[in-house]
């Protein structure tokens, strides 16, 4: 481990920056690597094509996919925060990793996080506009509305992060220098530090279940909501596309909370596992709903699927899937 500490600027251990340490137990851990790196492609790509084809098509040009852009510039976000510098620390050694850029890293890095959970919570709201107040849609929820939303929810995500990170950086860190981790988390970095850490550690946890707590509660009442009024309707064919509508959506939350509640779930009960093995869990579960995002948005959603087709060619089969448009704003 010390020929890999020093082999990044030929410094020891009274360096002002970290070191970060992972997967050394972990057998083969450059095919993870590998497959970060693929999810990381996959992940630029497809929230890069679903991008242009919202940009490229006007019909396209409303609130639904201003939130569902807002989402995608998110995912590509948080996947070039982790995955990149990966691959020099574990492939290169080079894992030495300044003061000012680790603590940078670890705002963008939970910033982003968080946002991801929020966005859900903003593409929730959109459905439940447009089920619900289907006439009054385009009244209540202009581009304009939507992007005041998102700025909002920026804004406040931006102040959930910035105290925590701040009062971190602003701790003695007296002795390790070693972080445990794959980048530069809070939680790996603040337990280095000298001194009282417990109000570090409250602090994280009070934000830790706001940010996933308080939208994954809204999404569960937006969908209470839209289940009532979907039952008030008369017609089965009316009900089945309203909750079509929703699929999508529902889609992308259980991709999201599913594997954060199995992280937690890992982290917390006491299973057989190594730290290296639960650190590549919680990297994987943190990275692969980025990738499928996009995926799910463009095999499910019907209007991409149309401009999709008709950008592959297959005209006869398009205008067939223009004709059952739903009623409802998908």
């Amino acid at each position: 481990m010390n020929s890999s500490l020093v082999s990044y600027n030929g410094t020891g251990a009274s360096d002002s920056g970290f070191y970060i340490i992972a997967f050394q137990t972990l057998q083969n851990k450059n095919y993870l690597i590998l497959a970060l790196s693929f999810i990381f492609f996959i992940t630029l790509m497809g929230n890069l094509v679903l991008l242009a084809f919202v940009y490229l098509n006007p019909s396209l040009h409303n609130p639904k996919y201003v939130a569902v852009c807002n989402l995608a510039v998110v995912d590509i976000s948080i996947s070039s925060v982790i995955i990149p510098q990966m691959v020099p620390v574990f492939v290169l050694n080079l894992n030495y990793v300044s003061f000012e850029l680790c603590f940078s890293q670890m705002f963008f890095l939970h910033f982003f996080a968080d946002m991801e959970s929020f966005s859900l919570a903003v593409l929730a709201y959109d459905r439940l506009v447009a089920i619900c107040l289907p006439l009054r849609y385009p009244v209540i929820n202009t581009i304009q509305r939507m992007c005041l939303i998102l700025a909002g929810v920026w804004f406040l995500v931006f102040l959930l992060e910035i105290y925590p990170v701040s009062l971190a950086s602003r701790l003695s860190y007296c002795a390790s220098r070693v972080i445990r981790s794959c980048c530069c988390e809070h939680g790996p970095v603040y337990i280095l530090a000298c001194g009282d850490t417990s109000y570090n550690k409250r602090l994280a946890t009070a934000k830790t279940m706001v940010v996933l707590l308080c939208p994954l509660t809204f999404i569960i009442i937006t969908y209470l909501i839209v289940i009532i009024t979907v039952l008030k309707i008369a017609s089965v064919e009316q009900c089945w596309k309203a909750f079509n509508t929703c699929f999508t959506h529902l889609l992308l939350v259980l991709t999201y909370y599913l594997p954060v509640i199995l992280a937690y779930l890992l982290g917390n009960v006491r299973l057989m596992l190594t730290p290296d093995l639960l650190t590549a869990i919680l990297t994987v579960t943190a990275t692969l709903p980025p990738m499928l995002n996009p995926i799910i948005y463009s095999l499910k959603t019907e209007e991409l699927r149309v401009i999709i087709m008709k950008v592959l060619g297959w005209k006869k089969i398009a205008p067939e899937l223009i004709k059952s448009d739903m009623k409802y704003i998908d």
